[in-house]
Order: C-alpha cells, then sequence, then structure tokens
C-alpha cells in the first residue's frame, strides 16, 4: 500500500477540491484541481461498499456499518505552513450505528441507508438516530440518490413516512439531480409523466451534477456495456468520445471526475480524459463534496 499512502503533490493548489473514492480495501482521498490530479492517499481502511456526499460530511456503506466523516464548511484543500496538506490527517469515519449497509446517499441533507436484507432507514440532519422507513422492501438495494432507491424490483421514493414503488424493473443505478434518471437492465430512463425510456440498451451507471436546477439537467452522464454517454442540451444523448473503461461512478466539479472498478481516476479535459491509477481495485464508486448551493 506504499504506492497509494505515499504523498503526491502538486504546485498550484487555487481551486482545489476533494473527490472521495470507495474501494474494497478503503476511502482514497484524492485532492484535484481542474482536469489536475493531485496528491491522494488511502484515509479509511475498510470494506467500502458505497459512498455520497454532501457539503458537511462523506457517508460510507461499509460492511460493519454505515460511517460518516464530517467536513468543515468551506475545506477544499488546506495548506499548512510546511506546504503539505493540512485537512489529510485530521480526517475520521465515525460509525452510526446503522450496522452493516450496501448503499448510501444524501436527500436534503438526510443521511438514507440500506442493508443488504432491504432495510431503508434515514438519518435525519442534525440527529443520531436512525428511522427505518419500512421494515422490508422484498428487493435487493443497488443504490440510493437523493430521495431514489433503485433496486432489482424497480425504483422506490422516499416520503416521510416511508417508501413508495415508483415503477421500472432491474434498476442499476439513479440520479435524483436536475431529473430523476435510472439505469436499468434494458435502458435509461428519465422521470416525467411516469417513467419515459431515453436510449435502449443494459446501463450500469448514471449520474448528474447535482447543482442542476430542478427539472432540467447541466451535466449527465451513464454507462451502457462499457459505452459512455454524455447529456448533450434539450433531452439528447451523445456517445462520448472519451474511453468509459468499465466506469463505475462520476463526481462534478469545476470539470468531470470518473472512477473506474480497476481503481483508474478521470478527469476530462479538452475532450479526453486524464488518468491517474490509485493503486485500488474492487472500486465502488465516487463521491465529491459540492460547493455552493445544493438543489
Amino acid at each position: 500500500m506504499d504506492s497509494i499512502e505515499e504523498k503526491r503533490v502538486y504546485g498550484d493548489r487555487e481551486g482545489a477540491i476533494t473527490a472521495y473514492v470507495a474501494s474494497r480495501i478503503g476511502v482514497v482521498r484524492v485532492s484535484v484541481a481542474g482536469d489536475t490530479v493531485g496528491e491522494f492517499g488511502l484515509c479509511e481502511r475498510c470494506n467500502a461498499r458505497d459512498v455520497a456526499a454532501t457539503r458537511g460530511a462523506v457517508a460510507i456503506a461499509t460492511d460493519g456499518d454505515v460511517r460518516v466523516l464530517a467536513l468543515e464548511e468551506g475545506v477544499g484543500i488546506e495548506t499548512s505552513d510546511d506546504g503539505t496538506d493540512a485537512a489529510a490527517t485530521d480526517e475520521t469515519f465515525v460509525g452510526t450505528g446503522f450496522g452493516p449497509a450496501v448503499a448510501v446517499g444524501y436527500d436534503d441533507g438526510d443521511l438514507i441507508a440500506a442493508d443488504s436484507d432491504g432495510r431503508v432507514a434515514r438519518r435525519a440532519a442534525g440527529t443520531d438516530e436512525w428511522s427505518t422507513l419500512e421494515e422490508e422492501i422484498v428487493a435487493t438495494v443497488r443504490a440510493i440518490d437523493g430521495d431514489l432507491v433503485g433496486t432489482d424490483s424497480g425504483v422506490y421514493r422516499v416520503h416521510e413516512s416511508g417508501l413508495d414503488h415508483a415503477g421500472l424493473t432491474d434498476v442499476r443505478d439513479v440520479s435524483a439531480a436536475g431529473v430523476p434518471l435510472a439505469a436499468t437492465a434494458d435502458g435509461l430512463y428519465k422521470l416525467g409523466n411516469g417513467w419515459m425510456e431515453i436510449l435502449t440498451g443494459s446501463f450500469d451507471t448514471v449520474a448528474a451534477d447535482p447543482r442542476s436546477e430542478p427539472g432540467r439537467l447541466s451535466r449527465a452522464h451513464a454507462v451502457a456495456n462499457d459505452v459512455l454517454y454524455e447529456y448533450a442540451a434539450d433531452d439528447e444523448w451523445a456517445k462520448s468520445d472519451r474511453s468509459s473503461d468499465a466506469i463505475v461512478g462520476f463526481g462534478y466539479g469545476d470539470t468531470v471526475y470518473a472512477v473506474t472498478d480497476h481503481g483508474t481516476f478521470l478527469s476530462a479535459s479538452e475532450g479526453e480524459w486524464r488518468t491517474r491509477m490509485l493503486g485500488v481495485n474492487e472500486v465502488t464508486g465516487i463521491a465529491v463534496p459540492p460547493r455552493g448551493e445544493e438543489r
């Protein structure tokens, strides 16, 4: 593990942000500025099955518990007097008492988590207590984003008192920002007047910029059979010239970031990907705490 715990430093830190990459051996903290990858290292050893972030926190689903890292307001990359990353050594993920989890997500600051038995629970912002939304949904939860829960039996929507089945089947991933999206075994769908098919194919991954305005998409991406699609405009999606290379997750900052299951970190640069190997494999996702107002 020396290769990823070693400090990797770049000169110009202005505008730098932090991405968190979940993998079977732990969480890798990656500093990026635009399309340039700076230092990175393993900041938490665990079997991280999923990761999600808000402006104030990062949550991971592990085989032991849902664990949360509290972020200081406005923290991006904070440089100490000796030129090193002051924040990197102060990070601690803290257990929440949920138990083993397979998926996590944030909905307006509330933390949502699911376990392998189909239990879905909410931890309201500012509290330490979990409230089970429904005893069992009789489905395998695969993804959570905002108020959407993607399962092998379709999409569920979170409401105050529980969960409602919202249609579709064999859902692999969901995205709630802007326009709700679902990646399924037979196509990519958006929620309008019911679920409407956007593209046909076996989709595994979908994501949209969390700063998208309600009812609109600014940046969004999806992957089907290792083919990458990018949202263009006016409800149009196009195949990307960039290689998808088994992408399992996307993050958004000044540019677009992605990770592959083999541990390659990608940053979009002038129509291509800049790549950096992180030294981990069996990667499960990426989360970038958004700057500015979340929607």
